[in-house]
């Protein structure tokens, strides 16, 4: 589940919303008030149920062979995603939808990490400033784990994320990680 040319995405568990009106999100670490969505890059971040703690890793320009090798592993995934096994039997049964925009009303908004400490901020999503109507009736995501099988993702579960987190944020990869106040 990916935006086609010139959309984004924003992903949900509520198909009733029909039209998305900038606010402060409770979880935002920015006080703009911003519609969210995403691009076809980031979608994968979000096929997870919305509460679900994540730590996703990647391999940039600038990381390193070792890195890669300790982080992402040998199994040839171009990224790695990380769950607790608490959030399994939700991943399993969420119904997540995804609404589809039109890019126009979006810019990237860049977020100061990985990427700050390997150059410019690269970005993690897209905000309109001014409200936003999809462009049609949300799309059920469907099966969660096979997307990420189908897209090459290794899904990772582990009993806590605390340890992996660390050691992807002192590695030289991309990351992001995600209602991490949810992690055990």
């Amino acid at each position: 589940m990916r935006p086609r040319e010139g959309e984004v995405l924003h992903f949900s568990e509520d198909p009733t919303i029909a039209e998305f009106i900038p606010h402060v999100a409770a979880t935002a670490r920015v006080s703009d008030a911003y519609v969210w969505a995403v691009d076809a890059l980031r979608a994968p971040s979000y096929w997870f149920p919305r509460q679900c703690p994540r730590v996703m890793a990647w391999p940039r320009a600038g990381s390193t062979s070792a890195d890669v090798a300790r982080i992402i592993g040998p199994y040839g995934g171009s990224r790695v995603h990380a769950v607790e096994y608490g959030w399994l039997e939700r991943m399993r049964t969420v119904r997540l939808y995804a609404y589809r925009f039109p890019a126009a009303p979006f810019r990237p908004y860049a977020e100061p990490e990985p990427a700050r400490r390997f150059g410019e901020p690269e970005p993690s999503a897209h905000v309109a400033e001014v409200p936003v109507r999809p462009l049609g009736p949300p799309e059920p995501v469907g099966d969660l784990f096979a997307l990420h099988e189908e897209a090459g993702i290794e899904l990772r579960v582990l009993p806590r994320l605390w340890t992996f987190w660390e050691a992807v944020t002192a590695s030289t990869l991309g990351f992001s990680g995600i209602r991490l106040r949810n992690a055990r």
